[in-house]
């Protein structure tokens, strides 16, 4: 079985761990409460996640995710600003997706790809935007089919 950056891997590893009796008991309220069919799943899923976390910290690995960001679309200038920013990293931002909430809130979710240091960048510019209230930039090293054919001018 290949992992999304091609290398093989063979299909299962039985691992022994011990825990301390509170982590264990905070594991076993996850998995009831995320839906785990089972403590692999539920490992699996919290190592995948790690590692992720691990190598969007890392540097330039190439990866996806999404930028979410929670702003006052009443704000002068903010859609535009927001739009701007997009358009100048048109190679890493794949789409995004606009929701209206209650009152004048708008949740943004912008679908990205590239080196992780790059989507950092593009996300902190986003959430420093005037106007955005909250947001939050998510990575996996699962990747999107190549869409770009043009060679990186960096």
């Amino acid at each position: 079985m290949a992992d999304p950056l091609g290398k093989s891997h063979p299909v299962a590893h039985r691992v022994t761990i011990s825990l301390p009796d509170a982590v264990f008991q905070q594991f076993e309220e996850l998995m009831t409460e995320r839906g785990f069919v089972n403590r692999s799943q539920a490992i699996a899923e919290v190592l995948t996640q790690h590692i992720a976390d691990y190598y969007s910290l890392k540097g330039n690995s190439l990866m996806a995710g999404t930028i979410t960001l929670f702003y006052d679309h009443k704000r002068s200038g903010i859609k535009q600003q927001i739009s701007d920013i997009q358009h100048e990293h048109i190679r890493e931002v794949i789409s995004s997706l606009h929701v209206l909430l209650q009152n004048t809130c708008t949740m943004e979710v912008i679908l990205v790809q590239g080196p992780a240091k790059r989507l950092r960048q593009i996300a902190n510019r986003l959430l420093a935007v005037k106007g955005v209230l909250a947001g939050r930039l998510n990575l996996t090293r699962t990747l999107l089919p190549p869409i770009q054919t043009q060679p990186d001018e960096d």
